[in-house]
């Protein structure tokens, strides 16, 4: 039995957008949150040491290019406890979630035989349609567009059928910023709101005074 004050665990996730950015297609929900968020930045700046005779002085050019990395468990136990879902964990197992991840990476069938049907008419440019929009969420104060770089499953159990029933998914996602996407566009937009939060948020932070560093002034 839970306590009726005990909180609400806000799950991690990915949300689908139209490729536009005007409507949600689909929201996935991480069936547990990982144990640990890595992050790494590549600072994109000119100047410094460029090897001349002079070194100029460092600026930078752009927002950090930022990569989130992290392992997501899924497991089919809580799928067979649930009445809704456990027809179909008997039947495949979590297949069909690994299978929607999947699809993160993949264009659809349909797109593929479009370009097919293009290239067989002789269509001289070919361009290959639009992915969706992919935001990263870690709470409600971070909504990020993503792209996935790096995708990899471990399946390790299965049923008598061979279904999986237990597997670790490793994803690095590479955010999108306003460089890449525009200022006008959903994505760019909500990167400016969350580097705005994230100012917001340095703000509060308490600075050090000079002699904690062994100094008791510079001017």
């Amino acid at each position: 039995m839970s306590l009726s004050s005990s909180p609400k665990l806000i799950k991690g996730g990915l949300v689908l957008l139209t490729p536009d950015g005007s409507g949600v297609s689909r929201s996935i929900a991480l069936q547990y949150n990982p144990d640990s968020l890595s992050r790494s930045y590549q600072v994109q700046g000119s100047g410094g040491d460029g090897g001349g005779a002079r070194a100029q002085p460092f600026r930078l050019k752009g927002p950090a290019i930022e990569t989130f990395r992290l392992d997501a468990e899924i497991d089919a136990t809580d799928q067979l406890e649930s009445p809704e879902a456990h027809a179909l964990a008997v039947a495949h197992g979590i297949a069909p979630q690994l299978a929607l991840l999947e699809s993160l990476i993949n264009p659809s069938v349909d797109q593929l035989m479009s370009l097919a049907g293009q290239s067989a008419r002789g269509t001289l440019e070919i361009l290959p349609p639009a992915a969706p929009l992919l935001l990263f969420v870690w709470s409600q104060d971070r909504v990020l567009p993503v792209r996935v770089s790096e995708f990899a499953i471990t399946e390790e159990a299965f049923d008598p059928q061979l279904n999986p029933l237990r597997a670790k998914v490793s994803l690095s996602l590479r955010v999108l910023s306003s460089d890449d996407l525009g200022f006008s566009a959903k994505g760019g937009s909500l990167f400016i709101s969350h580097l705005r939060s994230r100012e917001a948020l340095a703000a509060k932070s308490v600075s050090s005074p000079l002699n904690a560093l062994g100094l008791s002034g510079l001017f």
